[in-house]
């Protein structure tokens, strides 16, 4: 079921997100809804805190596919790229923002089998900007200008 998101200013949004220790049908429930909600939102990226559940959950659906990503990490960060960047939580404001261009990561799927990746480009700054919102980081705090774009296009 598509979900609520939530927006700048719930404290939510700024926790540290707690590990998942249950791969059960609580869990691929809430994947099946972010899946959902990010879709419907037209977005790149969905991270649990943005629907209410502070856990280090995400979702990425972006040009190189769909990704789950359950207690991921960050394992290296090479290059750098500049550019816009908006987020679900920050209607109708982008801002330009300085990511790595690649990067490696480990995370487990619904069912708890642990995967790496490596990402680069758009890709890249996709899974920085989901995994900054499991330690309660927004882009804005990392942008170095913010400007309007309507309603959240």
């Amino acid at each position: 079921m598509r979900k609520y998101v939530y927006q700048t200013g719930e404290p939510v949004l700024r926790e540290k997100c707690t590990d998942v220790k249950n791969f059960n049908s609580e869990l691929w429930s809430m994947l099946d809804d972010m899946k959902e909600t990010v879709r419907a939102e037209r977005g790149a990226g969905l991270a649990a805190p943005q629907i209410g559940i502070s856990k280090r959950v995400v979702v990425i659906d972006v040009e190189e596919g769909y990704f789950e990503m359950v207690n991921p990490v960050i394992l290296s960060a090479k290059g750098e790229q500049t550019g816009p960047e908006g987020c679900l939580s920050v209607k109708g404001k982008q801002g330009t923002v300085t990511r790595p261009y690649k990067v490696k990561a480990e995370y487990r799927d619904r069912n708890g089998r642990k995967h790496k990746l490596t990402a680069e480009g758009f890709f890249a700054r996709a899974v920085c900007h989901e995994l900054d919102h499991l330690d309660g980081i927004l882009y804005t705090d990392k942008a170095v200008e913010l400007y309007d774009v309507g309603d959240g296009e």
